[in-house]
């Protein structure tokens, strides 16, 4: 099948919907897929995939900002040329009129489209800006879900909450692909070790791998640490992210006053193999967010075995807790700082931890058994539209 996946921004600092575009991308086109990949920024497409690929590589093409003109007839022209010829358009995400006008000139080519919507309709998120949303959605973003011949979601909590959003058009739950190729043969933590050399002592290594944002709980997770060290277990916290600066500043900040910079670390973005050595050199993830949807770390997580403690405002929180391996808390510091001591009492307990929850993902997120679930969600669509024709 000839394929777009169109994502208007892939840079892996603005979170983890790149990540998993990249993998979703290039795991289909290894499977015999023709996937083009648009956007407007292409920051970390990979390189190869920008000049005129072959041998079972995505192509990127770079569409021209629309900006603010809704009609821009450059971006347009562009958009039908791309889109001309595809059996399906999958869009991610909702907010952005980036999505809104490929998926108006979809309609009127005759093209389906599949709009995943990544937690963007949750409980939580629908709650920020309230008033914006609503009026978005009564303006465009609604004909966009209810037009599209499917809505996917990630995870079965997501469709509970976000249903009621696009009551017209069902919606279809299959977890987001994750490409386990690079954790089938560990890197090990030497790398991290070498990297930061305070994951070298005998303290506990709480990871925090997650872009920087409010809506994170990296303020708890500070308080957790001080309760922590009251009680007598000093551990080493890693701050692994990006966000905005003068967030990350307040958080630092935040820091000093609780006398922490010694145990608390800012590492910045970390990727590729580092990123999988710095799992495997912690002893625990701990991401005390307000909202998750599928949450690609704990599952990444996981997949190095490394245990996870979140909190009941994740989507997957039953998936992360059935993997033998997470610990599901209410948002507070000293919710985390409880499960956190019992944990690190129990070295035993989290070694075997580590195992199960390895085998967990391998047994149930197996990127082969999700491709194919994927790939079937799109047969499907091409076969209704054969049959029906699409509904606007």
């Amino acid at each position: 099948m000839r394929i777009v996946q169109a994502l208007q921004s892939i840079d892996l600092r603005e979170g983890g919907i790149t990540r998993v575009i990249i993998d979703l991308s290039a795991v289909l086109a290894s499977r015999g897929h023709e996937i083009v990949v648009a956007t407007e920024n292409p920051a970390d497409v990979p390189s190869a995939w920008k000049t005129s690929p072959t041998n079972g590589l995505p192509t990127c093409v770079t569409l021209p900002p629309m900006g603010w003109k809704y009609w821009n007839a450059n971006f347009r022209r562009s958009v039908e040329k791309l889109i001309a010829g595809a059996e399906l358009v999958h869009l991610h995400g909702l907010w952005e009129p980036f999505n809104i006008r490929i998926a108006s000139i979809a309609r009127r080519m005759g093209i389906p489209y599949i709009v995943t919507i990544h937690g963007m309709l949750d409980d939580w998120c629908m709650a920020q800006r309230t008033a914006k949303k609503r009026l978005y959605l009564a303006v465009a973003g609604r004909k966009m879900l209810e037009t599209a011949t499917a809505v996917h979601c990630t995870a079965a909590a997501e469709l509970a909450q976000s249903q009621k959003w696009f009551p017209r058009r069902q919606g279809i739950v299959i977890p987001n692909l994750v490409d386990l190729s690079a954790y089938e043969n560990l890197p090990g933590a030497d790398e991290a070790r070498a990297r930061f050399t305070f994951l070298s002592t005998p303290n506990p290594k709480l990871i925090f791998l997650s872009r920087i944002s409010p809506k994170k709980g990296c303020e708890h997770l500070i308080e957790c640490a001080e309760l922590l060290r009251s009680r007598g277990i000093l551990a080493e916290v890693v701050i692994a992210g990006t966000g905005p600066a003068d967030y990350v500043e307040t958080l630092k900040s935040l820091v000093i006053k609780r006398g922490m910079v010694d145990s608390i670390h800012f590492v910045g973005h970390i990727g590729g193999s580092l990123k999988i050595s710095l799992l495997q050199a912690g002893d625990l993830l701990v991401i005390p967010t307000s909202q998750e949807n599928f949450g690609l770390v704990f599952f990444e997580a996981l997949a190095a075995g490394l245990p996870v403690v979140t909190t009941n405002l994740v989507d997957t929180k039953e998936e992360i807790a059935q993997s033998g391996a997470g610990w599901i808390v209410p948002q507070n510091a000293a919710a985390f700082a409880d499960a956190i001591e019992m944990i690190v009492k129990n070295p035993s307990d989290i070694a075997d931890r580590k195992q199960r929850g390895r085998q967990w993902i391998f047994d149930n997120l197996a990127t082969s058994e999700i491709a194919g679930q994927i790939e079937t969600m799109y047969k499907n669509v091409s076969l209704t539209i054969k049959q029906n024709g699409i509904k606007r």
